[in-house]
């Protein structure tokens, strides 16, 4: 393997590529709560296309499993390496090629991270609107698992924001799909099929990202429940009632108790209005004009209340954004109260209730904890799991995964399959759509060195 590593030290440049002892912990994973980490034999760290072509190409020439990394902020091990592959790091393709105010699109490299390209475009007006809770990730990473966010409910997921690609294929072929055109019925959608394919298909190496304007005036309206059932009822009359929220959150009462304890947070809720609180709604109104912005929160604060709302809070800024940062981050908060593994199942909007009832139901049979939040306005649901023992765990998971399809959802909204969640997806799914997504992974990466493992055996 000197070979090797001459090779893609050639490529880099030495002081760009890891090997040994100078790969560090931080290489080894991602935010996945389960499995161990893995040291893969060398980091990468190519600086262009070219560059993550040569990768391409040496690693298919030598049968070398190759990972993609952007800031290792996903949550289902897809970023996990192989020990003895390559992991690609795009750290160096860091650069916002383009903020196109014509068109209204941003060309990225994947090593962009969010902050960074809200940074960029807030100067023009404009905004990248997919927020998948961490600022600190990467647009690359985001279409690697199409990543959602609580703004998916207006400003749909990663997909709906992705209008072209630059790609490497595991040949070392480089390809452009899509572009900066809104619409295409030209061959194959090669732009969907790449996003959420979890580095096993293709590298991007350059990202085009559809922008909204920005609005202005904000409001974030918090409405407590005494029944969990009556949230999930009004969820579908908001979001038809044409209030167009970008923010449609249920937070359960033993999450909202931790986020704000954690977040040192106080929303001014009377104590006896709390303990009588089982689940939590959080919308959010935005408009280009104050006076429009008013009219909205006082007929979404009236229909709040004919859905049983015990009462309904219009929150001032700086506990508005508190609320919402903590929400983002309530992974970290189960992460820190010893959660075992988080999921996000997703399920048509009207099945919610059914849903959270049948998870509550095999919780309570294996004695597990299951606590948490979701995105109320698309059906993605975020359950924390509290279950030390791994048999017990993956028995609930998988009659968790199985209530969820049955209900018309899939596994995963938003996180991926990764390597997490492949054992339930590989039993659970049609084995007619698996080999089918077997067949295009041989046609993409015929040498199948691009993340192994992941989402396939």
């Amino acid at each position: 393997m000197g070979d090797v590593a001459q090779r893609l030290a050639d490529i880099v440049g030495e002081q760009h590529l890891l090997t040994g002892e100078a790969v560090t912990e931080d290489y080894a994973g991602d935010e996945a709560l389960v499995g161990e980490p893995v040291k893969p034999r060398y980091v990468a760290k190519p600086a262009t296309t070219d560059e993550v072509a040569a990768i391409l190409t040496t690693a298919t020439e030598h049968r070398i499993p190759v990972t993609a990394r952007g800031s290792g902020s996903g949550l289902s091990a897809a970023a996990r390496p192989h020990p003895d592959g390559i992991l690609v790091s795009f750290e160096r393709m860091n650069a916002i090629l383009e903020i196109d105010t014509t068109n209204h699109v941003a060309v990225v490299q994947p090593g962009v991270t969010l902050s960074e390209l809200d940074e960029r475009t807030a100067e023009s007006g404009l905004g990248y609107t997919v927020y998948p809770g961490e600022m600190s990730a990467s647009v690359g990473g985001n279409v690697g698992t199409n990543a959602g966010g609580m703004r998916a409910v207006k400003y749909g997921v990663t997909r709906n924001n992705v209008l072209g690609l630059q790609a490497v294929l595991a040949t070392g072929e480089v390809i452009r799909t899509g572009g900066k055109i809104v619409k295409t019925s030209t061959g194959y959608d090669l732009t969907q099929l790449v996003i959420g394919s979890e580095g096993t298909l293709a590298l991007a190496t350059e990202i085009t990202v559809r922008l909204h304007p920005r609005l202005t005036h904000g409001a974030t309206v918090l409405a407590p429940f005494s029944d969990l059932d009556q949230v999930m009822a009004a969820v579908p009359a908001i979001v038809s009632s044409g209030l167009a929220p970008h923010i449609l959150e249920y937070i359960d009462a033993l999450t909202m108790a931790a986020i704000t304890y954690t977040a040192r947070l106080s929303l001014g809720i009377p104590d006896e209005v709390r303990d009588a609180s089982q689940a939590y709604l959080v919308v959010g109104l935005e408009n280009r004009e104050a006076d429009r912005l008013d009219g909205d929160v006082q007929a979404l604060g009236e229909l709040l209340s004919g859905l049983g709302a015990t009462d309904v809070y219009v929150l001032e800024g700086g506990s508005a954004r508190k609320l919402i940062e903590a929400r983002e981050k309530a992974f970290w908060t189960a992460k820190s109260a010893g959660a075992d593994d988080v999921i996000d199942v997703v399920v048509p909007r009207g099945a919610m209730p059914e849903f959270l009832g049948r998870a509550r139901e095999i919780a309570a049979k294996t004695e597990s904890g299951v606590v948490g939040c979701g995105h109320a306005g698309d059906g993605n649901v975020h359950l924390a799991i509290f279950q030390k023992d791994p048999a017990k765990r993956a028995s609930l998971l998988h009659d968790i995964f199985a209530a969820g399809m049955g209900l018309g959802g899939v596994i995963s909204g938003e996180h991926g399959i990764g390597r997490a969640k492949k054992e339930h997806w590989l039993e659970l799914e049609d084995p007619a759509k698996v080999e089918l997504m077997k067949r295009i992974k041989t046609a993409f990466d015929p040498a199948g060195i691009l993340n192994p493992g992941v989402l396939f055996d």
